[in-house]
């Protein structure tokens, strides 16, 4: 019986993918937004569309006296593609631009800036899953795949929460967390006030369900 493709979208954070296709760390290179582009879908594929209105993509950080620092994406897309052989892959785009860490007007100006997001040149964090088990959304698990931070990508885990109920990802968020070395992507300014963990969580829902 095929499972629910909304439990894949928050595969989200949060991002990273496949093994042998997936490069060697690349290093940061100005790029331009490309929010709404997605590529075709080839010959038995489906796509799930993630529901911006009743999604949350954000991050947390740590300063090195213990407080929690979050952040929010508020614009944002992803999709969920399933593939013809049943597996799934998500891909997910957040614009850095729009970063906000909420009541902080400086610590969002810090994030946006050259030390950080560096939005002026590197408007997107992006991350594109290998193909991966279905089931892993409805269990949990981890997802690999490729995130690209700033121009420079690496390989990541994302991890996917068990379901919380019958229908996650239309009836409950489907809800993933990734964490990643901020170091590793060039954001290794303010060593001595923050630390270099980040976490990316992803709270998703999908626009409609699927037909049967």
């Amino acid at each position: 019986m095929a499972l629910n493709p909304a439990r894949a979208a928050c595969l989200g954070l949060a991002l990273l993918w496949a093994l042998p296709a997936y490069a060697q760390p690349q290093q940061a290179q100005p790029e331009q937004a490309r929010l709404e582009q997605t590529r075709a879908l080839q010959p038995g594929e489906q796509r799930f569309v993630l529901d911006q209105a009743r999604s949350r993509c954000g991050f947390e950080i740590r300063t090195r006296f213990g407080q929690k620092i979050e952040g929010v994406f508020p614009k944002f897309e992803g999709e969920v593609v399933r593939l013809a052989d049943g597996r799934h892959r998500v891909r997910l785009k957040m614009d850095a631009r729009e970063v906000e860490i909420p009541g902080k007007p400086r610590y969002t100006g810090w994030m946006r800036g050259e030390d950080f997001f560096d939005v002026a040149n590197h408007p997107l964090v992006e991350f594109d899953s290998a193909p991966y088990r279905e089931d892993i959304t409805v269990h949990g698990g981890d997802i690999i795949g490729n995130l690209s931070i700033r121009g420079i990508t690496h390989i990541e885990t994302l991890t996917v929460m068990p379901a919380e109920c019958p229908r996650a990802g239309y009836d409950c968020d489907v809800i993933s967390r990734g964490t990643v070395l901020r170091g590793r992507y060039g954001m290794d300014s303010w060593q001595v006030a923050l630390g270099d963990r980040v976490t990316f969580i992803l709270r998703a829902r999908l626009q409609e369900a699927p037909q049967p």
